[in-house]
């Protein structure tokens, strides 16, 4: 191989362009320091004489320059240049005579003179304390240590003109497969995502069969859903089938904050992953980069945006044909705005969703099973449950409640069972929980325990009115305990927990629903306190249910034969008929709802105490004191319901 190439593979490396930089730096600056600093002739005249001083001013004509090194010395030193002379005369003269030098020679006579610097000093410090000439290792080490700051500086400022600044552009390393863990039967469940990457497995290797379908760019691949929901995961697994280097690089190191910073490092990335032949090029949390172009000032991220869609059109190209790019997104543009030329650039695009129940109980079992044998109590854990409570949880919230029923395992020596898994789940969630924050607030704990109970009472409501059987109402009920503990993550004094159902399309009725059981806790306190006693407790219920009603309302004009989305409509008469309409059903279902919590206030009361003394009740504690009072709940319709509040008529009829 030739010298010259054999340069140029060397100079690819890091380090070596580092040390060129540097050297670089230190060549600069010995010519700047050489240019302006006043070079050491040789050889140096050294002396005690004073009359050398006194001499100056006969002598003020042939005067180069006149430094004083550290007047206020013991010794301090006139350093005398004349014009033309090769010597460099340097005078040491006692402190006691110094000042009258000074007065009498220097200043009467007016011959200029400077005082020496510290880096002056340094740097000739072997002229006029050593008694010999600079030499080359001790003028450069003079050099760094006078003027080390600005050279390094100087050699970061070329070095980043050239390769950038170190820590603004991309980290990315290359992953090889025989690094890259776990298979595609590691993604438990998901059978549709994975037929869709085994799709595209199939592109990849039979790609000339695609093109006889005139199908050029198969490579370009978008991955979207919900954080946590294994889209990194599934690109190292589709990397480790085809037996390809990754590439994986974080999306959100492309914002440099200055022009073209992303685009150099994309342009970085594409040719370290042709280098390599066939490469994946990975970039996590890239949705930043699927935002409409010009929509802000940051220009640069414009020009990050069109690079990458240079690039991903680049597969065309024999250069780049072997380079898979892969994208990942939180967001989706079914739900955010994108910019339509990116999302051409993508013709596979496979949407990741949350686990169903079925999904989430394998994968909980999954979790359990990688623990050792003992420590988890199989005959007493059941997945169902756990299943049905970690609703809408992602792979990796799930396997975070397993580590946190770990965690509690040890801490308090048991072994993991539903209750410890329950247990887990709600710290995962809702957080710390603290009794003794409530404790010594009777007043208040009085009103959160009533305000929880309305809670619960108007979401199972519908059944008890229904003439469902007690049994019945606590199968269909969603409750897993009620409590007065102190929640600071959400900044509550109690709350009330439940599971929820998977995503389903609600209907207009269930909305409603969900309304009257927001509104439960407010009425509650209305009714034991008075429409002046309701408390800021209510606050996040009453935000809950405004964001509610103006969906309902405003987006999908649900009351309204007229089905248009007024919140399309940017005038001040859609936004009066959107907040009357909004104010109109939030009258009905409040009143509703206060008529309906009234035929529960003496079983309120009654389950108040038990749980002010017992701080929480689980589902079985609640449905077991309901027993023993199934005389005081309700039967049949709330009188002036709302028309469209069914109330399961047809659950009644069914039972």
């Amino acid at each position: 191989m030739p010298n010259f190439a054999r340069l140029r593979i060397a100079f690819k490396n890091v380090y070596v362009r580092i040390f060129t930089a540097v050297v670089l730096g230190i060549c600069v600056g010995l010519f700047v320091y050489k240019s302006n600093v006043p070079q050491d002739p040789s050889p140096v005249v050294y002396s005690q004489n004073i009359a050398e001083i006194t001499q100056l001013a006969a002598q003020k004509d042939r005067l180069d320059y006149l430094l004083v090194a550290q007047p206020l010395s013991d010794a301090p030193r006139y350093i005398i240049k004349f014009k033309g002379a090769p010597q460099l005369h340097v005078v040491k003269v006692p402190s006691t005579s110094y000042v009258a030098l000074e007065r009498e020679v220097l200043l009467k006579n007016g011959i200029p003179y400077s005082i020496a610097k510290e880096d002056y000093l340094a740097a000739h410090k072997a002229v006029f304390e050593e008694g010999g000439s600079v030499n080359l290792a001790t003028g450069i080490f003079n050099l760094i240590k006078a003027y080390g700051f600005n050279i390094a500086l100087f050699a970061l400022i070329i070095y980043s003109l050239k390769f950038g600044i170190p820590g603004m552009g991309m980290s990315a390393s290359l992953i090889t497969p025989d690094k890259l863990k776990g298979s595609l039967d590691d993604l438990i469940g998901m059978e549709d995502i994975k037929q869709e990457v085994l799709h595209l497995e199939d592109m990849i290797r039979n790609r000339d069969l695609y093109q006889q379908h005139n199908i050029d760019k198969p490579f370009n691949v978008m991955l979207t859903g919900p954080a946590g929901t294994g889209k990194t995961k599934l690109v190292g697994y589709l990397a480790k089938r085809l037996d390809i280097p990754m590439i994986s690089a974080s999306g959100s190191a492309l914002e440099s904050g200055y022009v073209g910073g992303g685009s150099k490092t994309l342009n970085a990335l594409y040719r370290k992953a042709a280098a390599k032949g066939r490469c994946i090029i990975f970039l996590d949390e890239a949705q930043s980069l699927f935002m409409p172009r010009g929509r802000s000032e940051k220009k640069w991220e414009d020009d990050t945006a069109n690079t990458l869609l240079g690039l991903l059109d680049g597969v065309k190209s024999d250069k780049g044909q072997g380079v898979i790019w892969v994208v990942a997104s939180n967001f989706d543009d079914a739900s955010t705005e994108m910019d339509e030329a990116m999302l051409r650039r993508f013709s596979v695009k496979i949407n990741f969703r949350l686990p169903n129940k079925a999904e989430r109980r394998d994968l909980l079992k999954s979790f359990l099973s990688r623990k050792k044998d003992g420590l988890v109590d199989w005959n007493d854990l059941d997945l169902e449950q756990v299943a049905e409570i970690t609703t809408n949880l992602s792979p990796a919230l799930l396997e975070s409640v397993v580590e946190r029923a770990s965690m509690l395992s040890i801490q308090e020596k048991k072994i993991i069972n539903t209750d410890l898994m329950f247990r887990a789940f709600e710290r995962a969630t809702i957080g710390l929980t603290d009794r003794a924050t409530t404790a010594e607030k009777h007043k208040q704990r009085e009103r959160i325990a009533l305000h929880e109970l309305g809670h619960f009472f108007m979401q199972v409501d519908p059944y008890l009115r229904a003439g469902l059987p007690l049994a019945e109402v606590k199968e269909k009920s969603h409750l897993i305990k009620i409590s007065t503990e102190a929640v600071s993550k959400i900044g509550a004094l109690g709350y009330v927990l439940q599971s929820n159902d998977d995503m389903s399309l609600r209907t207009l009725e269930e909305l409603e629903r969900d309304v009257v059981g927001l509104y439960g806790g407010v009425a509650a306190e209305e009714l034991f306190y008075g429409a002046r006693g309701i408390s800021v407790g209510s606050q996040n219920d009453i935000e809950k249910v405004t964001k509610m009603l103006n969906l309902m309302v405003s987006r999908l004009s649900m009351y309204s034969r007229s089905k248009l989305d007024y919140s399309q409509l940017k005038n001040e008469g859609a936004a009066e008929h959107t907040l009357r309409q909004v104010e109109e059903k939030s009258d009905e279902l409040y009143n509703y709802t206060l008529a309906a919590m009234r035929d529960y206030k003496d079983v309120i009361e009654s389950l108040k105490d038990t749980l002010l003394d017992q701080y929480v009740l689980s589902k079985d504690a609640v449905f077991e004191l309901l027993e023993q009072r199934s005389d005081m709940l309700p039967h049949g319709p709330v009188v002036h319901r709302p028309a469209a509040l069914k109330l399961c008529e047809e659950e009644a009829e069914v039972a």
